[in-house]
């Protein structure tokens, strides 16, 4: 989980640990990168507007170095994302995008791919 706002990640870490489910956690988007391109993850929840290196980076970033298609990235977003922008990222292979707030059960339903 790649997200700035860190009771955002923490609830929502504690929630998918209690679920049954491992989550590393990334409060900065630059080492989230790093963490997907030295690891691999069943599931990346990326959030879309942070701080100086935003989700779009990552995914831009990915995209360019042929990564982005071997993660499943879910984008989640509190901004007033289009579903123009949100079709754009889904072409690039983005799996899909959920705005904020989420609700618990939408959030393990599209990790565990329900």
């Amino acid at each position: 989980m790649i997200d700035d706002n860190v009771e955002i990640t923490n609830m929502m870490s504690k929630f998918l640990k209690l679920s049954g489910h491992d989550c590393t956690v990334s409060n900065d988007a630059r080492n989230g990168l790093a963490l997907i391109e030295n690891q691999k993850f069943d599931t990346v929840l990326l959030d879309v507007a942070m701080p100086e290196f935003s989700g779009y980076d990552v995914v831009e970033h990915l995209s360019k170095n042929d990564k982005l298609k071997e993660n499943k990235i879910i984008l989640f977003t509190a901004s007033s994302v289009s579903n123009d922008k949100i079709d754009e990222m889904i072409k690039k292979g983005v799996h899909s995008c959920l705005r904020k707030p989420i609700g618990l059960d939408e959030l393990l339903k599209s990790v565990e791919g329900r």
